[in-house]
């Protein structure tokens, strides 16, 4: 599964923050998955990808050339691919991924997150969408949301687009729980083959 992580790329952040960047990059990689990111190789974005690769998973990073050109690309990235811009890297990542995993992070991470959430709560993808906040931060967010819902600003299965977690193990529980019938199992795969 490609997995696609929206992370801080912030360098003035506790470093808890880039310990569970680590701790994502591993687990992904432990459990099979491609790593898909902003390609980056600074702050958690950075960290991710380390960890990943670390572990023996491959990474796929997306960035847009002016990043490039400020050298923060992660040129050691399975793949690099570069974008014209930030429009076109959002879309890329999107395309290129199976499953959506937000940690914290700052504006660019919201506006990832709100685009990627109000595209699943229109029905214009299936893939499932996680947070994992294990200190709190998008709390506010989440009682925003509920707000707007209560007073009729958001359609009603607008949390039903979206899993809250707080540890590792329960994102990836959530992302892949969520993504078993995007592809057969090897158990389906096989009485197929029988049939």
């Amino acid at each position: 599964m490609f997995i696609c992580v929206f992370l801080a790329s912030s360098q003035k952040i506790d470093q808890k923050y880039l310990v569970l960047a680590e701790e994502v990059g591993t687990e992904l990689a432990r459990r099979g998955h491609t790593l898909v990111s902003g390609g980056a190789k600074v702050s958690c974005m950075g960290a991710v990808a380390r960890a990943a690769r670390a572990g023996g998973g491959r990474t796929v990073g997306v960035i847009p050339q002016a990043l490039v050109d400020i050298e923060v690309a992660d040129e050691d990235s399975d793949e690099l691919v570069v974008t014209a811009d930030m429009r076109e890297r959002k879309g890329t990542m999107d395309a290129r991924s199976d499953a959506f995993l937000v940690l914290p992070g700052g504006i660019g991470t919201l506006e990832e997150l709100f685009e990627i959430w109000t595209a699943r709560t229109l029905g214009l993808h299936d893939k499932p969408l996680v947070i994992l906040d294990p200190w709190g931060l998008y709390a506010p967010l989440r009682e925003l949301v509920e707000g707007m819902h209560e007073a009729g600003f958001t359609r009603p299965g607008v949390f039903d687009a979206i899993s809250w977690t707080t540890t590792v193990e329960e994102a990836f529980e959530h992302l892949e729980k969520a993504t078993r019938h995007l592809a057969p199992s090897p158990e389906e795969l096989g009485e197929a083959a029988v049939n």
